[in-house]
């Protein structure tokens, strides 16, 4: 699939030459839309002056093309693993801190300093610090907690079973295997218990210390020394872990999840931005990328990525929240029990305007589009509202990184509802811009009914028997009291709204959207049959752009909610008072 590919909608027209052309042959919306996502035959899948003709094997160009594939790859391998470490540092460090832990252990294991007894069991050692070492200090003390919980448990249960498997006899083997059948159910039960979700990796320990030191025990007949080696050798690795881990560069969950919340909040700003500049400019994408509909990430759209990171970071955010409350309190986070679920609540009401963004981004990829003339009929106030939202997300944003409480003698959202404000006055004084009132079944007979209401309101009976008489055709409407007071001061912006509700019941689904056709009345693509699906298409643009309108709207009243949320973080976190210039 090619990269997305982005152009201006031609001036003075509203659709381009492609369009005319697949609606030309093909007549069909859904053709249309193949034709921007599906690669094109010749395009993509040929290219004048390549050989397809495929080596035969056991050839020279055979082996040749493999030497060369394997170089190549290797050569990708190598630039993106040094992309890697140099991107971030700390993977680098980590890999180092490993190397170091396992060697500590093993130089120990090499002099027998523990004893010959336990370097019989030197093996657990060296695979608790396998799996215990994580990359950050809360996973490690998590994993190292779950483990030595796990072990110490289930050698003290494995030790009560064999003092009682001892007293059976001959019945001794038979009564191991059920005590590890009823241990295994009931521990693998307990571990799917939602809330213990958290200790799985405790669970699956303890199962295997259990069968092991059972097994062992049963087979040498030292139980005993089988378990306390064990456990030993777990403390021993286990303790060499998190020394390393903690005293040599730390890494922080908690640094990790406040860093990734502080980024979301401004690359939600830039989505929101690149929205609103790419739908009033008219910018349209060529060919929708296939990873794009399948929300996959797409490196080289950074309106899509941007609020992609903040609605696919929810379970990243968990994760590190739960690392998080591992860690012991460290840097700007000195309290005990920090509200690390306040920051997950935060970035909770950032992904609920995040929606809104990901809606705004659908309505310049969808197939219907307002005409470039009726956009810049509400430039002004659709570019302040996105300019007052990305500020707002990015003044919230760089609080949270320098844990600064807002300046409670401005407020925040000021500037962002007087713009929306605008905006709504400006709809509704040129709503009927957003509406197509030439198709209404009920255009026609708008002045009658006008003239008829104006006396409605004096006599009751005759409403009544009004709606009797026009039960099959039009019913009065439920803001009646709105209908008469504006028949007799005439609003053309309210009645166009009225006209506009009354309408809402005739509008039918249809199976499939015409082609974008070509609107300009000297085209030769207009036929007498096609008036119908030009005036469909006119009335659909129109409400794409009411739409757009109107997904802004609700991203401002969501802010609300956001700011809301940030200031309950400051007062649980006890973040520092905002310096008043």
């Amino acid at each position: 699939m090619a990269a997305p590919k982005l152009e201006s909608f031609r001036r003075g027209s509203m659709f381009d030459v492609s369009f005319r052309r697949s609606s030309m042959f093909d007549g069909s919306f859904r053709q249309s839309i193949r034709d921007r996502l599906l690669p094109h035959p010749t395009r993509d899948s040929f290219y004048p002056g390549e050989d397809k003709t495929p080596a035969r094997c056991c050839s020279y160009r055979y082996f040749s093309d493999k030497i060369t594939g394997f170089v190549t790859k290797s050569q990708d391998v190598f630039v993106t693993a040094w992309e890697m470490g140099t991107s971030d540092p700390r993977k680098i460090i980590f890999s180092a801190k490993m190397g170091l832990a396992l060697t500590l252990v093993s130089i120990l294991v090499f002099f027998k300093l523990p004893g010959s007894e336990l370097s019989n069991h030197y093996l657990w050692a060296i695979l608790t610090i396998v799996v215990v070492f994580e990359f950050s200090i809360g996973a490690t003390f998590s994993k190292g907690c779950n483990r030595g919980l796990g072990t110490l448990s289930a050698g003290a249960l494995a030790l009560g079973m064999a003092e009682i498997s001892a007293l059976t006899g001959q019945w001794a083997e038979v009564f191991n295997s059920v005590s590890i059948f009823v241990v295994a159910f009931f521990g693998t039960y307990a571990k799917l218990y939602p809330t213990m979700k958290p200790y799985e990796y405790g669970f699956r320990v303890f199962l295997l210390t259990y069968c092991y030191v059972i097994v062992s025990g049963y087979r040498t007949g030292e139980f005993m020394e089988t378990a306390v080696s064990r456990f030993l050798m777990i403390a021993l690795g286990g303790g060499i872990g998190l020394l390393v881990n903690t005293c040599i560069y730390p890494i922080w969950a908690g640094d990790d999840l406040h860093n990734l919340i502080a980024k979301n909040f401004v690359n939600v700003a830039t989505s929101l931005e690149g929205c609103v500049n790419a739908y009033l400019n008219c910018v349209a994408y060529d060919t929708i990328p296939s990873k794009m509909l399948v929300y996959e990430a797409v490196t080289d759209d950074p309106v899509y990525s941007g609020y992609r990171s903040a609605v696919q970071s929810t379970s990243q955010e968990d994760t590190l929240m739960g690392f998080a409350s591992w860690e012991p309190p460290h840097g700007p986070y000195r309290a005990f029990r920090y509200p690390w679920k306040a920051y997950v609540k935060v970035g909770g009401a950032l992904r609920h305007c995040a929606f809104m963004v990901m809606a705004l981004h659908g309505c310049i990829l969808s197939e219907i589009q307002a005409a470039e003339d009726k956009r810049s009929v509400f430039r002004n106030e659709l570019q302040r509202v996105g300019v007052e939202g990305a500020k707002v997300l990015r003044s919230i944003g760089e609080k949270l990184k320098t844990m600064e409480r807002l300046n409670p003698i401005e407020d925040i959202l000021h500037e962002i509802h007087q713009a929306a404000e605008e905006l709504q006055s400006k709809i509704d004084k040129k709503s009927y811009l957003l509406v197509n009132a030439e198709t209404w079944e009920i255009g026609n007979r708008s002045k009658d009914l006008t003239d008829d209401l104006k006396n409605l309101d004096e006599d009751v009976s005759r409403i009544l028997a009004h709606k009797s008489q026009s039960e099959a055709t039009i019913r009065p409407p439920k803001n009646w009291d709105v209908v008469t007071t504006t028949s007799k001061n005439p609003n053309p912006a309210t009645l166009a709204t009225i006209q506009s509700q009354q309408s809402r019941t005739g509008i039918q689904k249809q199976s499939s959207w015409p082609s974008r056709i070509s609107l300009t009345p000297g085209s030769l693509l207009i036929t007498p049959g096609d008036d119908e699906a030009a005036q469909m298409y006119r009335s659909a643009s129109a409400l794409s752009l009411a739409t757009f309108a109107s997904l802004l709207i609700e991203f401002v009243a969501r802010l609300e909610n956001l700011v809301n949320a940030y200031d309950e973080l400051c007062e649980i976190a006890n973040f520092k008072e905002a310096v008043v210039a």
